[in-house]
């Protein structure tokens, strides 16, 4: 042993903290190894890892009349990649945006209506239901003060399901499971969502930063997009296309259907029988993951890295040997992903990519920043054909809304913390109408079967080991 090991090896003996230390790693190195199952076991016990085959379909889990996701159309038996489709409460989201924009209004509001009760509402019933949203912005001084602002946390999707798990406390029926009082509390904490995003992370500039601490009120009037920047800017000024455009991005993420990780955690988690405050604290914990809400982070870094590698940002065989750098695991955080290409369902396209991609490039434009969205235009599509020349590919690959979102987020000055608890600002309605069918319909508790593949051990007694 050398006189440095020798030192190591003296100290474990004597520092309490670095014995521990070692101690833990013995035991994680063998939770570990005691943990791994072979690989070879899931083709032969035909095991669908997430969910989901070969070819990427998702296997059948449950019905839902909430939403829908289409990737590929049915010819002669065969599934054949297509144009992909979203459709929410039987309307395709295409049409519902265009209906929006074209009479010149902010439709989130309007989308969680049809989420939450299976209907477009007429021009009295929406009026009534931004009503109540806006009655339902408030929170009692102490609690912001107690539940958030004395709480500081980096990561601001754990301060929202602390605040959530909080307000079970200020509810005088928190373990109502009628549908009539899950509701309520599904109004209460869609109403309430961008408040808690803001606010986190407005404790946090002040406890992590030194920043100073801004805290505006949410205006009646405002729609949830204007109050988020309303409430996150200490001017509180914005554009009207600032507030079109993170309006559509919230509409566009409200909804994926039962299958997606949060949603599906919705499902799962009501299906025991638990209360509203815990079963979104359940579905926050699932899209904080970076395989889930926190993908567009991961594009936005992706282009910071591109852009400063690249001598000319027009230069498509430059561009496309980044893309085989980045495959290669030579390039970036050597994962071998191109972040923000790709999707589980849709392969021809993603809809919500289509619609965001246009309104990119309309703020690009207002931001003097059209090279930069040129840029992502050249990338979406040549990545594609290097995937394909380097990966089996099952079905098409295409850009996913994550491509752009990261991108509209960064021009908007919405700063990068933010990100994810901006998708649960929006997803929120998704999980909430998700758990009222779940509810409604009465079903068993969700329990998917599990093979063990442990081999069989004879105990022995301690004196023994």
């Amino acid at each position: 042993m050398t006189p440095a090991a020798e030192n190591r090896a003296a100290k474990r003996k004597t520092d309490p903290r670095a014995k521990a230390d070692a101690e833990l790693d013995s035991w994680s190195a063998l939770a570990e190894r005691n943990s791994f199952v072979d690989p070879a076991f899931y083709a032969e016990y035909d095991v669908k890892r997430g969910l989901r085959d070969v070819s990427g379909r998702g296997v059948l889990a449950g019905l839902t009349q909430v939403g829908d996701v289409v990737g590929y159309a049915v010819e002669a038996g065969e599934f054949v990649p297509s144009a992909g489709r979203l459709i929410y409460r039987g309307i395709d989201i295409k049409n519902l945006v265009d209906g929006f924009v074209a009479e010149k209004r902010l439709g989130f509001e309007e989308t969680c209506y049809l989420l939450l009760f299976g209907e477009l509402p007429n021009r009295n019933e929406l009026q009534r239901f931004e009503e109540r949203l806006a009655t339902n912005r408030t929170l009692p001084r102490g609690f912001i003060h107690d539940a958030i602002l004395r709480m500081p946390s980096r990561d601001i999707m754990n301060a929202m399901t602390r605040a959530v798990l909080a307000l079970y406390s200020l509810d005088k029926h928190p373990d109502d499971t009628s549908v009539r009082n899950i509701l309520r509390q599904s109004l209460h904490l869609i109403s309430k969502f961008a408040m808690l995003a803001v606010y986190a992370y407005q404790a946090y500039l002040e406890e992590f930063h030194n920043r100073s601490l801004v805290i505006h009120r949410p205006i009646q009037e405002l729609s949830t997009a204007e109050n988020f920047l309303h409430m996150l800017r200490p001017s509180s000024k914005y554009t009207e296309l600032e507030a079109m455009v993170l309006d559509l991005t919230l509409v566009l993420q409200a909804e994926h259907g039962g299958g997606n990780n949060s949603s599906f955690t919705s499902h799962v988690v009501s299906s025991s029988g638990t209360d509203t405050y815990a079963t979104i604290a359940a579905s926050l914990g699932s899209l904080k993951g970076p395989r889930h809400g926190g993908a567009n982070l991961r594009v936005v870094r992706m282009f910071e890295d591109l852009k400063k590698t690249l001598e000319d940002w027009e230069d498509e065989e430059e561009i496309d040997a980044y893309l085989v750098r980045v495959l290669n695991k030579e390039a970036f955080d050597r994962s071998g992903l191109i972040y923000g290409m790709g999707h589980p369902v849709y392969s021809v396209s993603d809809p919500r990519t289509l619609i965001l991609r246009q309104y990119a490039e309309t703020l690009a434009e207002e931001k003097g920043r059209g090279d930069e969205f040129r840029l992502h235009a050249r990338v979406e599509r040549l990545a594609p054909e290097a995937i394909g020349k380097r990966r089996k590919v099952y079905k098409g690959v295409s850009a996913n809304v994550d491509y752009y979102s990261g991108f509209i987020y960064e021009m908007l000055n919405i700063p990068s913390e933010l990100f994810t608890p901006l998708f649960a600002i929006a997803r929120i309605v998704g999980w909430c109408a998700h758990r009222i069918e779940e509810v409604a319909n009465g079903g068993r508790i969700i329990r998917p079967a599990y093979k063990s593949v442990s081999p069989r051990k004879e105990y022995v007694a301690l004196k023994k080991r």
